[in-house]
């Protein structure tokens, strides 16, 4: 593979692209598996830790809410440190804290290195999607696009089959262990990788960090987060509704703070530029649709139809595929396309949600819809960022990939939150839920389309 020398500002060393992408998106599975495969380990979990349903919450949901929360805070100290040192930094936690939840010998301590692993993807996710920006332009960036689109899609539904298969071996009598463990060796090599790969930047030293900004959007994302999570298996107490509540007041204050803030976290360059606005929506409504339709379909294969955890996850390889499909070839469509491609992947996707619904019962209607609806999704995504990220300048790369891997995650987290409470409101759980739930699945999949028509505009600059 030939050399390629950066034209970014932030970096005039010579990058092999291919492994520069590598490198990162393997970072960034890693991130996305680490988020479903205890999901299928977490019966084994209880069982030999003696954990609480208490505990057994934070468990699962501690990675999710480190995570959500220090994204934003990643995106910008991969400004101030530079997104290499950013990365590896991240990365390096993210691998200790795998290595320390393998090794934990009580629900306490899994559940706090849980949230040093949340904070360690923190810290490395935001980078990826800034050397692409950086590192990447014209149709080569539309093309790390993709990957990075189906490489999210993959990690969701591969950590459910790596949960499965990892937990049947029982490798050595380690049960559970190996579903953090696997981490650590994938880790010391793509460390090792990114010390020789990874184009150097200073950083700059001088941006603020915007401490105010930070804080409160950290605390307004925590408010936010936590009842959504940790809600329904509480039977949504008190404190929830009033968690939910008050993230709305510290998100105002936030507001406000950023607009007198010299170094605003989130420039309004950024958040007003063409197209951006439109995309946060709609990537946030096709996000959520995606985290309630893969944890509400998890629930059926298993809880309603009988399957294994290994066979629930093989059930979700054709929805994975179709999303890989769609999202690594949509730039082959002509480019007047593009942008209409985008309400109307919506609306497939929204007809897959409905075949699930008339398809409840398993078979290959089902598949089929699986394979429908991540044909969909992916079709949608991946253009959603390369439209939202079209008119960002280099130098705010870093602020854009944090709105948007935030806006992304938060979606997954709501998805779950909101369609996972209706399949699990519809009592008791069977297909009838699984219908109820995948229609209005495809009602939330046609507001993201109508949100995203303002798209259609294409406006110069």
């Amino acid at each position: 593979m030939a050399q390629i020398t950066i034209g970014a500002p932030a970096s005039r060393t010579p990058v092999r692209l291919g492994r520069l992408l590598t490198i990162i998106l393997v970072g960034q599975f890693m991130a996305i598996l680490d988020v479903s495969v205890v999901n299928v380990a977490a019966p084994t979990i209880r069982t030999d830790l003696h954990a609480s349903g208490a505990g057994l919450q934070l468990v699962i949901a501690g990675y999710t809410i480190a995570y959500a929360v220090l994204l934003i805070t990643g995106a910008r100290l991969g400004d101030r440190l530079g997104h290499r040192a950013a990365f590896q930094t991240g990365l390096a936690v993210f691998t200790v804290a795998s290595l320390a939840c393998g090794l934990a010998g009580g629900t306490g301590m899994l559940i706090g290195f849980r949230f040093i692993q949340g904070a360690g993807a923190a810290l490395m996710v935001p980078q990826v999607m800034s050397l692409i920006q950086r590192n990447f332009t014209g149709a080569a960036r539309a093309r790390a696009l993709s990957v990075y689109g189906a490489v999210l899609a993959g990690g969701s539904v591969v950590g459910q089959v790596v949960g499965g298969v990892l937990v049947s071996a029982d490798l050595f009598g380690t049960g559970w262990r190996p579903v953090f463990l696997v981490n650590v060796p994938i880790g010391v090599v793509l460390l090792a990788a990114g010390a020789r790969t990874l184009p150097g930047d200073r950083g700059e030293q001088d941006r603020g960090l915007d401490l105010p900004g930070l804080t409160s959007l950290a605390a307004a994302t925590l408010l936010f987060v936590v009842p959504l999570v940790l809600g329904h298996e509480e039977d949504w107490p008190l404190w929830g509704w009033l968690m939910l509540g008050g993230s709305v007041v510290v998100f105002a204050l936030f507001v406000v703070a950023q607009r007198r803030a010299s170094s605003p976290l989130i420039p309004g360059r950024v958040a007003g530029a063409p197209g951006m606005r439109a995309g946060l929506v709609a990537i946030f409504l096709c996000m959520s649709t995606f985290g309630g339709f893969l944890f509400t379909v998890a629930l059926h294969l298993q809880g309603g139809l009988g399957f294994s955890p290994l066979r629930a996850g093989l059930f979700f390889i054709p929805g994975a595929g179709g999303f890989a499909l769609s999202s690594l070839n949509w730039r082959r469509a002509p480019a007047r396309w593009h942008r209409p491609m985008i309400p109307v992947a919506l609306v497939v996707a929204g007809l897959g949600y409905l075949g699930l619904a008339l398809f409840e019962s398993g078979g290959v209607g089902l598949e089929v819809a699986m394979a429908v609806t991540g044909l969909g999704l992916g079709a949608a995504f991946s253009p959603l960022l390369a439209i939202a990220l079209t008119h960002v300048a280099v130098a705010d790369a870093a602020d854009a990939s944090g709105l948007l891997v935030m806006t992304n995650q938060l979606g997954q987290v709501v998805g779950v939150a909101t369609f996972g409470t209706l399949f699990l409101s519809v009592a008791p759980p069977t297909g009838h839920a699984l219908t109820v739930t995948c229609v209005v699945l495809a009602g939330a999949a046609a507001l993201g389309a109508c949100c995203a028509t303002p798209l259609l505009r294409r406006r110069r600059g």
